[in-house]
């Protein structure tokens, strides 16, 4: 039986090019570029609550990263180094393989280092914490939304939500690609880096939308102290929410379903071509879908210009 630091000299040890000292001493040493604020995040993955079991484990790889670069997105960071704590049932050695290749492969691709972090049996819990840096003074924050903002998303919303309840047994898909797509966007979700980075001093406020449209752009709302207008006929719907779905199933998907992770951000209608033109050198379409207004509270208007009774305001772990 391996010991914890046979697996993580076997699966977790790589070279740190970004870091001064890498995994294997007590702590990591890290040195922030000069000028840099330094932006950290975390996110626990939980088995039966975030993932189901038998989950490929090179998806789960990709996403423990993944979900943390969008929360570094959202910030306009750019990412540099994680750290990794892992609840194992069993030593297994070839999932402990093709997860770690997963996490991996994403941290090559936004040139992150792993640079240490824990390993102990339990129940199956992944633990990633995210350093990046973002010059000072100018990460993109929850609070800043202004009267008049336009309100955009980026990608589209509700495959994650829609492949979930397929999975579920809770709604039928057309084919296989639907399948695919939607199962894509579920367990392999694409952090918007990129396009943080190009709103840096264009967005007033921004968000990634993790727990549903509705609740995440709610918290900007609140810490912005100000409210919102959204029409529900420009949200961009993922294409099989769209041919798919009844009415209800679409709302949930699109406002409350989750795992979108996306960004959700406000920026002045003068704008509007700057923002357009991010999302084009992110290589990702941005979509317009409201504005900010003095009056609390988030209204969401239909077709017709009446607001729309909404029941399911988002995911909370708690409810």
């Amino acid at each position: 039986m391996p010991s914890e630091f046979d697996l993580i000299a076997r699966f977790f040890t790589r070279p740190a090019p970004n870091a001064v000292l890498g995994v294997g001493d007590d702590a990591a040493l890290l040195a922030v570029s000069p000028g840099m604020e330094l932006a950290v995040s975390t996110d626990m993955l939980v088995s039966g609550q975030h993932f189901f079991p038998d989950v490929d484990p090179y998806l789960l790889g990709h996403k423990a990263l993944a979900v943390n670069l969008s929360d570094l997105a959202a910030m306009g960071a750019t990412p540099r180094w994680a750290t990794l704590s892992l609840a194992l049932p069993a030593a297994e050695a070839d999932w402990l393989e093709v997860f770690s290749r997963g996490l991996f492969d994403m941290a090559a691709r936004f040139e992150v280092s792993l640079v240490g972090g824990d390993t102990t049996r339990g129940s199956l819990n992944l633990n990633v914490t995210i350093l990046g840096e973002v010059a000072a003074g100018q990460a993109l924050r929850r609070a800043g939304a202004r009267v008049g903002d336009d309100i955009w998303v980026s990608g589209n919303l509700g495959g994650a939500a829609l492949g979930l309840r397929f999975l579920l047994g809770e709604t039928d898909l057309a084919d296989a690609d639907e399948i695919e797509s939607c199962l894509t966007r579920l367990h392999a979700p694409e952090p918007r880096v990129a396009l943080g980075r190009a709103l840096l001093g264009v967005a007033h406020a921004a968000i990634d939308i993790s727990d549903g449209l509705l609740a995440d752009l709610g918290h900007i709302l609140e810490c912005s102290d100000v409210g919102a207008e959204i029409e529900f006929v420009r949200l961009p719907a993922h294409p099989a929410v769209v041919r798919r779905l009844s009415h209800a199933l679409m709302q949930h998907c699109l406002l409350a379903g989750g795992d979108d992770y996306e960004l959700c951000f406000t920026a002045a209608p003068e704008r509007a071509h700057v923002v357009l033109a991010a999302g084009a050198a992110a290589g990702v379409h941005v979509t317009r879908i409201g504005h900010i207004t003095a009056e609390p509270g988030l209204r969401m208007l239909s077709a017709d210009g009446s607001v729309m009774r909404l029941e399911d305001t988002g995911f909370d772990h708690f409810k």
